[in-house]
């Protein structure tokens, strides 16, 4: 008992001194309130004030930007008044240009037209001076022509003259053409007559054989007579043949008289059927130009002169008698002799 009250006495009170802290935190807290509410009464008279203040701000915003959207017009309007304007002294700088160069066109035009007066000036005058000498020039040529026309009336006359002379010429001509053609007729009847009896002479020569005959004007040989089938070198018959032509022609060169112009023609003749193609002979043409050769250089062999021979190839072109039997061919197949003039 005696230690429990020790021990209660000797413990501390803390009470009153929570009750004191609570009073001065109480106190605090109250001093806090008024505190607060005298700021509070003071801050919303100033922001009562500054909201004045700002509505004031506001407005004169407001009005700022009536005043800036109003500059932003009148700037838009200078700015499209500068544009216009910098137009304006482009176009009036392009056309003083414009004028620049026309004036000083129209300078050197001027002093063009002055250069050109000038040379028109001289030229005049040099056109004035040729203008003198072309005076003097018609002049000289007006001399000229009156002695040109004096010189052709003496040519007319002697055109005249010379026409005169000319007809008589031209008769003496005629008379001359006359006596040539005379001359001729009887040339050619001398040689028909030769030709005649060059015929007459080559039958008594070469006898009444049925493949050596005289057809019109022209002594024809079947080809049989001088040549191979297909060939064009004379056989042992034909050189024989041959012999005796060239007899008669060597006769012939001694009666017709040098101014007698004559040629022996020597023609050569196929028939229509073609060559086989073995043959070094390309078709009857080249083989009728072969055995007229051949005749004539054996003729030039046995001594006739070259001058008097022509040797030609007709191929089968133009044929004695018309068909394709045999007899027609054989009589086709020839060598034909003619005498004409040369």
């Amino acid at each position: 008992m005696a230690l429990g009250r020790r021990r209660f006495q000797g413990e501390m009170n803390y009470w009153p001194s929570f009750v004191d802290a609570l009073s001065t935190l109480v106190l605090t807290v109250v001093f806090m309130l008024s505190i607060f509410m005298i700021s509070q009464y003071f801050l919303s008279q100033e922001i009562s004030g500054k909201d004045t203040v700002l509505n004031r701000l506001n407005a004169q915003i407001a009005e700022l930007t009536q005043l800036l959207a109003l500059e932003r017009s009148n700037s838009r309007e200078l700015s499209a008044n500068l544009a216009s304007l910098q137009d304006n002294l482009g176009a009036a700088l392009t056309e003083r240009d414009k004028l620049q160069s026309q004036l000083t066109a129209q300078l050197g035009q001027g002093a063009e037209a002055g250069d050109k007066v000038s040379a028109l000036t001289s030229q005049l005058t040099a056109e004035k001076q040729v203008s003198q000498q072309a005076l003097a020039q018609v002049e000289l040529l007006n001399q000229q022509i009156s002695a040109l026309r004096r010189q052709i009336a003496a040519l007319e006359d002697a055109l005249d003259a010379s026409e005169s002379r000319d007809r008589e010429s031209q008769a003496k001509i005629a008379d001359l053409g006359k006596r040539l053609n005379v001359a001729l007729a009887q040339k050619v009847q001398e040689l028909s007559r030769y030709r005649s009896d060059f015929f007459g002479r080559l039958r008594e020569i070469l006898g009444n054989r049925s493949d050596i005959r005289v057809v019109g004007d022209r002594f024809v040989f079947q080809s049989e007579v001088l040549f191979s089938s297909g060939s064009d070198e004379v056989n042992d018959a034909g050189e024989v043949e041959l012999d005796k032509l060239a007899e008669a022609i060597l006769e012939l060169e001694g009666e017709i008289p040098p101014e007698i112009p004559w040629v022996l023609r020597v023609d050569g003749h196929t028939d229509a059927r073609p060559l086989s193609g073995t043959g070094r002979f390309r078709d009857n043409w080249e083989l009728s130009a072969a055995r007229a050769i051949s005749v004539v250089k054996f003729l030039i062999s046995k001594g006739v002169k070259p001058v008097h021979l022509v040797a030609a190839g007709f191929g089968e072109y133009q044929p004695l008698e018309a068909g394709d039997t045999d007899e027609a061919y054989a009589k086709n197949r020839r060598i034909e002799l003619k005498l004409t003039e040369r």
